[in-house]
């Protein structure tokens, strides 16, 4: 049995107390106790100031759950309508955007990026290194980048936080992951499709989606995905009327605690870009990744046809591994391996376990995170997908990963077999 509230009922019973759990409050079967006993004990134990989870199949919410404060000053419940920053979780809605205009055939695949955005034709790559002054050596590349090595981050763009060369770059350039997008750009790390390498390909694709489309990358999204899935709280502008429901954002300290940064409004990005700066909240998210489990619909609503979401959800990297990852920024990210022991691979937009996870999601699922440490999954085999979202640095913390794994487990022992 159910018992369904309005929303203000729903927004003023999460306001009642930092570890009352959402979950028994739509479905009061065990399942969703045992689901909120593991948040709520993993993050007391785990020391994780917040946690909000959600669980949904293609047509109807499964689990919700959230737990912790706003903030330490304030002690404030988290809610489900608390808002997050998504970061790299904003990845695979850019590359719905542009996939969008794929099928208008505004944009295509496998021509050079270039012809979209003439910067993409200046592209040189990093050939090494001088040995006596250790300046970066640059040649021009032998083949253009496409859409298809931007989508699939085989372009050659990489982040230095997981990148030796671009590290060394960076810190021979004075040059920082957020001056990506520049005339000319950033070099590249390898030669176009002959690797995977997890970076910046995504803000170009924003760009491209702005020169197909004629508008702001944010109006885009909104009009064409967000407005139309029912995500109503997300963007890249945080207004004043929606920050009383931002979560604060903590760093681990070299002494292994957790240090929350001060909450301010931030300021409005002067032009958003695609590889991150959303912000939203998990049920906000979840309807995203129900339309993926629709084969590109939700509720009657269609965003992608059915043959771009079974190219999404497909190895487009040939035998290339993706997602494992060595941190060249600790204070940001820890080393990166979501699946030890696997050889994972990219779609469009995911990141796909070739084999299933102990106890979790089947093989062929589809994944990805953002940096502050927010998770969801997709997995078609089942029906179902989850949102698992936190605030804290670095990235894959062993906590937050962790905690991942709980939460993980716990659905698919309680609420899976309910898809």
């Amino acid at each position: 049995m159910r018992l369904w509230i309005s929303r203000r009922q729903f927004e003023g019973i999460a306001l009642t107390a930092a570890t009352v759990g959402l979950g028994k409050l739509r479905a009061g079967s065990g399942g969703s106790q045992a689901i909120d006993e593991v948040l709520r004990t993993g993050m007391q134990r785990r020391g994780i100031p917040a946690v909000v989870g959600m669980v949904a199949n293609g047509h109807s919410i499964l689990y919700s759950g959230a737990f912790g404060a706003r903030d330490a000053a304030s002690n404030m419940p988290v809610g489900m309508n608390s808002i997050f920053s998504i970061a790299s979780m904003t990845k695979a809605i850019t590359t719905t955007a542009a996939l969008q205009l794929v099928e208008q055939e505004k944009l295509k695949l496998d021509e050079p990026a270039a012809r979209a955005l003439p910067e993409l034709g200046k592209l040189k790559v990093i050939a090494g290194f001088d040995a006596s002054t250790g300046e970066p050596m640059l040649r021009p590349i032998s083949k253009p980048v496409t859409l298809r090595h931007l989508l699939t981050h085989t372009s050659g763009f990489a982040y230095d936080t997981w990148n030796a060369t671009m590290s060394r770059y960076a810190q021979k350039t004075a040059t920082i992951d957020a001056a990506a997008i520049t005339d000319p750009p950033s070099p590249l790390v390898f030669e176009p499709g002959t690797a995977w390498q997890y970076g910046t390909s995504l803000d170009w694709v924003s760009r491209m989606v702005e020169a197909a489309s004629g508008k702001s990358f944010e109006a885009y999204l909104q009009e064409n995905i967000l407005k139309p899935l029912g995500m109503n709280d997300t963007s890249f502008l945080l207004t004043a009327e929606k920050f009383d429901r931002r979560v604060s954002v903590s760093q681990r300290q070299p002494d292994g605690k957790l240090r929350e940064n001060p909450r301010v409004l931030p300021a409005p990005p002067a032009r958003p870009t695609g590889g991150g700066g959303l912000y939203s909240t998990a049920p906000d998210y979840i309807r995203f990744t129900q339309m993926t489990l629709g084969k590109g619909s939700l509720h009657g609503v269609r965003i992608l046809k059915p043959e771009t979401v079974a190219q999404m959800s497909r190895n487009q990297i040939g035998s290339l591994s993706a997602g494992k990852l060595k941190s060249f920024r600790p204070e940001r990210s820890a080393d990166v391996d979501l699946h030890p022991g696997a050889q994972d691979k990219w779609g469009f937009g995911f990141l796909i376990n070739t084999v299933p996870y102990e106890g979790g999601r089947s093989a062929g699922s589809l994944a990805w995170a953002g940096v502050d440490n927010t998770f969801y999954w997709i997995d078609p085999h089942r029906g179902l997908a989850a949102v698992l979202m936190m605030q804290f640095l670095p990235f894959v913390d062993k906590e937050a990963v962790g905690m991942l794994g709980d939460f993980e487990r716990s659905v698919y022992a309680n609420v899976a077999g309910r898809t």
